[in-house]
């Protein structure tokens, strides 16, 4: 009987690659304004491991919380949902 806890999962656009083994990941939120109904673009990057150095400027990813891998990396990359066109 396994008690792990389900780790978070976020889909986002590769916005650099020029690191290795490393990428940065944007993931954009629409959220209504509480107070004037209208809705705001809210912006989160992320560092994120890429193994095998695949991803690329422009591709759809799906990204997983793991352990601290560096200073600033605690995710990874889990699969390229779209490639860049």
């Amino acid at each position: 009987m396994s008690h792990t806890k389900q780790r978070k999962t976020r889909v986002g656009v590769v916005t650099s690659d020029k690191m290795d083994k490393s990428v940065t990941v944007s993931i954009v939120r629409r959220l209504q304004h509480p107070i004037y109904g209208k809705f705001v673009m809210h912006t989160k990057k992320f560092m994120a491991h890429d193994e095998k150095n695949d991803c690329h400027v422009g591709d759809t990813v799906r990204i997983m919380e793991t352990r601290p891998l560096s200073r600033l990396k605690r995710w990874r990359v889990v699969e390229i949902v779209e490639r860049a066109k």
